[in-house]
């Protein structure tokens, strides 16, 4: 019989270590076990468990399980969004030009050419303070070039 602090030993001093049938045996059984519990969760599985799939409307549909990696890289991802909505509506500040109502505003193009040594993503952060009606601007996408003289303005 082979004993835990054998075993430790062949692994330190790198020499062949005899190994009984039944540690053998026991090695298996754990891998297989193992293995068997890893293909309950997975989805090309054959033998895998049926989970309950949510249907839209219910509590939790489109959502990632709570806890979840999944969840947590949402959640940064959104605050890194959040972070750049901050920052264009700062460059907006800065560049703009104060209109009738007092709100700074800026043309496209001037703000593309600003803004993209910050983030090549200045059409999706806009669309985005957009519907968290932090801008305005006519249109439903801006181009850049045809585009260029679409007037934003910040909100807030």
């Amino acid at each position: 019989m082979e004993t835990e602090d054998a075993r430790a030993q062949c692994n330190i001093t790198r020499e062949p270590c005899v190994t009984s049938v039944k540690g053998l045996k026991e090695n298996w059984q754990k891998w297989s076990n193992d293995h068997l519990e890893y293909q309950k969760h997975n989805p090309f599985s054959n033998d895998r468990a049926m989970t309950v799939q949510l249907q839209r409307g219910q509590e939790g549909y489109g959502k990632p399980p709570e806890g979840s990696r999944t969840e947590e890289r949402g959640k940064e991802a959104n605050s890194h969004v959040e972070r750049e909505v901050e920052e264009l509506c700062k460059v907006i500040r800065d560049i703009g030009e104060s209109r009738e109502d007092g709100r700074p505003a800026v043309e496209f193009g001037t703000l593309f050419e600003h803004y993209v040594t910050i983030s090549n993503k200045v059409v999706g952060i806009l669309l985005r303070a957009r519907k968290q009606g932090l801008v305005h601007f006519e249109g439903e996408m801006l181009w850049q070039g045809r585009d260029n003289h679409v007037l934003i303005r910040l909100l807030q």
